[in-house]
């Protein structure tokens, strides 16, 4: 399965969530098994199993991505989530948004140092929720080999944030 088919399945949505915005629609991707599993096969190609200690992903179209690559590469998983939805102690890392900020969470306990990360993320687009991750990882000793996407927003200039770490992204827009 082609990357291009994956591409020519994901659904435009115009004016969503505001005016002047083009979401990226990937429910059409999750909904044909194979090409999601032809998804999850691009994103972990460069990793052979066992090479990473976990996936770590973020909330919430990650998860669908990070679990599912998680268990190809036989390593853990950790859920990276926005600050107040993780029940036990947490790290956290604020990151700026367009208009504010926002803040993500994991567990302080979801890496040992040392560990080698793989982190998934639908989407690239300013970079601020991969960055964030990043920073959290490497502040609990964990080594980034890799920030993945299935997508990327290029006129965004995400990827700038990103200098730092080795990224891959299946499809630009």
């Amino acid at each position: 399965m082609s990357i291009k088919k994956i591409k020519s399945a994901i659904r435009d949505i115009p004016d969503f969530p505001q005016k002047g915005i083009i979401f990226r629609d990937i429910t059409p991707v999750l909904a044909d098994p194979r090409l999601f599993k032809a998804a999850v096969n691009i994103l972990c190609k460069r990793h052979p199993r066992g090479s990473v200690s976990k996936v770590a992903a973020v909330d919430a179209r990650g998860f669908i991505f990070g679990a599912a690559a998680a268990l190809k590469l036989d390593a853990g998983f950790i859920p990276v989530r926005k600050k107040g939805k993780l029940p036990f102690q947490t790290i956290e890392q604020s990151y700026e948004l367009e208009y504010g900020s926002a803040a993500l969470s994991m567990h302080v306990d979801a890496i040992q140092p040392g560990e080698t990360i793989l982190v998934i993320d639908d989407l690239l687009a300013t970079g601020g929720t991969a960055a964030a991750t990043a920073a959290m990882i490497e502040k609990l000793g964990g080594k980034i080999k890799e920030i993945a996407f299935l997508i990327e927003l290029a006129g965004l200039k995400g990827r700038a944030k990103l200098a730092n770490y080795p990224v891959f992204s299946a499809i630009v827009f």
